[in-house]
């Protein structure tokens, strides 16, 4: 019977021995931690920015009027000859292209009078 109780003290000795030996498994948020940080990266230099230029690109849309020498997305330079609501007429010397307003990439007669304006 003494045997017997010394190999069942024996047993739980090692099963406890075994269970401190066993490293702590890592919290769910531990494990997310790696996937959290990679996504905030990535919304802080790559999406943000690029909300912030949508956001500029369509007020510069907005501020479009008559008159204004701008540059199309396919690099073609004209004059607005006529605006609606989504299309914008460009007079290119004789011709004139109709394009819609989201192929407008930059406005050209601001870009002047500012380096007008750098030069004084």
């Amino acid at each position: 019977m003494k045997l017997s109780a010394l190999l069942v003290t024996l047993s739980s000795i090692a099963a406890f021995a075994q269970d401190a030996a066993q490293p702590e498994q890592p919290g769910a948020l531990a494990s997310f931690l790696p996937l959290i940080l990679l996504f905030v990266v990535m919304w802080l230099f790559f999406i943000r920015p690029k909300q912030k230029e949508m956001k500029q690109m369509d007020e510069m849309r907005k501020q479009l009027k008559k008159g204004d020498k701008v540059m199309t997305a396919a690099g073609i330079i004209g004059t607005i000859a006529s605006m609606e609501e989504n299309i914008i007429t460009l007079r290119t010397g004789t011709s004139t292209i109709e394009f819609e307003k989201a192929a407008i990439l930059r406005v050209l007669n601001n870009d002047t009078s500012a380096k007008v304006e750098e030069k004084k």
